[in-house]
């Protein structure tokens, strides 16, 4: 059975940082893409990242703020944010789908989803 376990998320000031943790497990690390998405009310869920074993998608958005830490034994993806921005806030939520890794995802190339952790910038 693959399950992602989240960890991570809050409420931190504008300009501060968090970190996001995804652990994946009940596949073979290189059978999906994993990645993070992020949610607002009203609005569709979107990647921020989605990461292969050695590349990655960015959102334009995060690009220069936002850094993975991947752990391709542990199968394991942490999400990295930095300078954080109101526009930051959303419900993110870690994922595991189909590739190509380098290219901007939809949801519907997401085969599983974790449950989804809020993170809230404070201006």
């Amino acid at each position: 059975e693959v399950q992602l376990a989240e960890s991570g998320g809050g409420l931190v000031q504008a300009g501060g940082s968090l970190r996001l943790s995804c652990e994946a497990s009940g596949y073979a690390y290189s059978t999906y893409c994993l990645g993070w998405f992020r949610q607002t009310p009203g609005k569709e869920r979107e990647a921020v990242v989605y990461s292969g074993t050695s590349t990655e998608y960015w959102d334009d958005s995060v690009k220069g703020r936002f850094s993975i830490s991947r752990d391709n034994i542990k199968n394991t993806l942490d999400l990295i944010m930095n300078s954080l921005k109101p526009e930051d806030t959303a419900v993110y939520y870690c994922a595991a789908g189909i590739g190509p890794c380098t290219q901007r995802p939809s949801t519907a190339d997401v085969r599983y989803w974790g449950r989804g952790t809020q993170v809230t910038i404070d201006s």
